[in-house]
């Protein structure tokens, strides 16, 4: 069943924010939501958790209208809001009361995540003396405390550092493995790649692009190249069809215009004798696609 969405529209004061938009996630894993800055994602993700009221159209989970009463949901906002001179065990226990949970329960639960996330030496502190890295974590554990069935985490690698970002993906991973249904909004790309095997892009509050991202970066022409020899190869790459984009130690990435151009380029390597340890023609990456569909 999982969450549908048919014909949604927002307006504010006349500016319309999101504009008849459909899409559903009707199995366990993680549906990418993206767009630039005001392109409608938070007013879209506040529609669906019932935060605020649409103007028209249908959102429902598991076939009933979304009512706070309906959905078990965890919310990741963007805008960070952990209170500084509250402790932090405190903030999360309440936080867990709010979602209906019993004392030793949410202790557990607490308890638990902190483990996971690697934040138990910070559980007695008030929350300035953290770093923003650690403050989003526990910011993330009030969205997962309550063990919900739909959460929606917007920007939720902001802040963190490569170490923290890898215990995080490894925390949503299991998630999907437990069927939970998670929403992604992010800019940064890569991690939509990562996890979202369906998408959709928001532009000005319109759909531009949706559907499934294997599916989408199928009907794109291949655009790079992406090389490692022994030598450098600088001199081959010196006509229109092809621009180095990246080079280092001989390793290269490679902008093509077609893939009978780096064919081309094998060809007269190969007939040199320049041994190639890497070759591999690529498809657009979401990012490029991301930048045609909304750059202008």
């Amino acid at each position: 069943m999982g969450l549908k969405l048919q014909n949604v529209s927002k307006a504010f004061i006349g500016k319309q924010a999101v504009q008849n938009i459909s899409f559903e996630v009707n199995k366990p894993g993680v549906f990418g939501l993206l767009g630039t800055n005001g392109a409608g994602k938070t007013t879209t993700i506040r529609m669906l958790l019932g935060i605020i009221k649409k103007d028209t159209g249908e959102i429902t989970w598991n076939g009933k209208s979304v009512e706070r009463k309906h959905v078990n949901f965890g919310y990741l906002p963007e805008e960070r809001g952990v209170y500084p001179k509250t402790k932090i065990y405190d903030q999360l226990m309440y936080f867990a009361e709010l979602k209906g949970m019993k004392k030793q329960e949410a202790g557990e639960a607490i308890r638990k995540w902190a483990k996971i996330l690697k934040v138990e030496e910070y559980i007695p502190m008030p929350a300035e003396k953290l770093s923003k890295g650690n403050q989003q974590k526990i910011q993330f554990m009030t969205a997962i405390l309550h063990n919900p069935e739909l959460i929606v985490l917007d920007e939720p690698f902001s802040g963190l550092d490569p170490v923290n970002s890898e215990i995080l993906k490894n925390v949503i991973i299991d998630l999907v493995k437990q069927g939970k249904y998670i929403i992604m909004s992010s800019h940064q790309m890569a991690s939509i790649e990562e996890f979202c095997s369906d998408i959709l892009i928001l532009n000005k509050g319109k759909t531009v692009l949706q559907g499934n991202l294997k599916e989408i970066k199928e009907t794109y022409p291949a655009n790079r190249l992406e090389m490692s020899t022994n030598v450098a190869i600088d001199n081959y790459i010196n006509n229109e069809d092809m621009t180095i984009e990246f080079s280092k130690n001989n390793d290269y990435t490679i902008k093509i215009k077609s893939e009978e151009a780096a064919h081309q380029l094998l060809q007269k390597l190969v007939k040199d004798n320049v041994e190639i340890n890497k070759f591999e023609i690529k498809k657009p990456t979401l990012n490029d696609i991301f930048i045609e569909k909304v750059g202008e």
